[in-house]
């Protein structure tokens, strides 16, 4: 509960998640960006407003680590709330994409290696 909100949070965390302490999926992970759908699903819930907050800060792609800053509330209180949302319609989520593990370029390594022994 940071200092930096003019009236202060007048709702503690475990409210705006219903008490609930685990996500009801796994979809999420702090790199995970979630959208919000635009329009909204006409039969979906009307959001509560801590929902409504996260609603605007995703119409554009953004990160769960990120959107937790941004909203200045623990990473789990968040991915509860995303995962509701989600269960409504209301965002899409994307997972981070795989990397492709390759060989690794043994030169680069070495010169990586040679640059750090001369710190």
């Amino acid at each position: 509960m940071s200092g930096s909100d003019a009236a202060g949070r007048l709702v503690r965390p475990f409210a705006l998640t219903g008490g609930r302490t685990r996500p009801s999926r796994a979809d999420f992970t702090l790199i995970t960006t979630v959208t919000a759908v635009d329009p909204p699903p006409e039969r979906a819930p009307r959001p509560q407003p801590e929902q409504a907050r996260i609603l605007r800060r995703c119409a554009r792609p953004v990160a769960v680590a990120e959107l937790a800053a941004l909203l200045d509330l623990p990473v789990s209180v968040v991915v509860i709330m995303l995962c509701d949302l989600l269960e409504a319609g209301l965002i899409t989520a994307h997972p981070p994409h795989p990397v492709t593990r390759t060989t690794p370029d043994l030169e680069l390594l070495q010169k990586v290696r040679d640059g750090l022994g001369r710190l």
